[in-house]
């Protein structure tokens, strides 16, 4: 089972959502990429998911275009705000989906205001890609 979360990125939402799918089932291959990766992690996204019990600071913010040669089981966009675009995806995949979310890298406010954004982001990301999980692969494998 092959999944590659999409975004525009790579250093955010997507990164959180493959540490969240990876950390419920070692056994599947796991990769996230950006259409215009940034080639670094949000540190506020890493510190989120420490304080969930997950290291994602050994991820890299890589290209989709790594990525298009393979074959994928899901092909997932995380992309959430109405002025967002959703990359797309040309490789081989099976399956397409879209479970979007805000981006709280781009919260403006108080330390305490953006903290709370990303905690609220990461909670949403792990309860979504947790169903996505228990009603999409899982039952495959």
């Amino acid at each position: 089972m092959k999944v590659l979360i999409l975004c525009t990125g790579n250093s955010c939402r997507s990164q959180m959502a493959h540490g969240f799918l990876q950390s419920f089932d070692a056994s599947i291959t796991v990769c996230s990429a950006g259409t215009q990766a940034s080639g670094k992690l949000n540190q506020k996204a890493v510190a989120a998911m420490k304080e969930a019990g997950i290291d994602i600071s050994h991820h890299t913010s890589d290209s989709v275009e790594k990525y298009l040669k393979d074959e994928w089981d899901y092909v997932i966009t995380v992309c959430g705000g109405a002025n967002e675009e959703c990359p797309a995806f040309f490789g081989k995949v099976k399956h397409r989906l879209h479970i979007g979310f805000d981006d709280p890298s781009h919260v403006t406010g108080t330390d305490e205001y953006i903290w709370s954004e990303f905690i609220r982001v990461r909670d949403e990301i792990k309860e979504g890609f947790y169903k996505f999980y228990s009603e999409q692969i899982k039952p495959q494998l």
